[in-house]
């Protein structure tokens, strides 16, 4: 099954979308992951972020490319922590070149 990843959905919607099209319970992405019930239901909520590892699981589990989901449920991260920041373009793209310089 290929999943579109294109859209601007959310990374907790799309793991939602994935669960339920999988036809899956909470508790088996949790025993899945080896986080409990509640944390995969937040994760879906967009009320708590998933870390690397769990979302490296994820991908693996729900047989989605891994860099693709954690594109997604970082940058919602990123967009999450900074909502409210009336700079956040510039702070980005601070970010951005300083990524740069230390890559080269």
């Amino acid at each position: 099954v290929k999943y579109n990843f294109a859209k601007m959905d959310t990374f907790a919607s799309k793991l939602k979308t994935l669960r339920l099209k999988q036809e899956l319970l909470l508790r088996q992405v949790a025993a899945a992951v080896d986080v409990d019930t509640s944390m995969v239901s937040k994760f879906e909520n967009g009320e708590r972020f998933p870390t690397r590892d769990q979302i490296e699981k994820l991908a693996t589990f729900f047989k989605v490319p891994e860099e693709d989901f954690l594109i997604e449920a970082y940058s919602d991260k990123i967009i999450y922590d900074f909502k409210d920041e009336p700079l956040t373009l510039q702070i980005l793209k601070q970010a951005i070149k300083k990524l740069k310089s230390k890559t080269k």
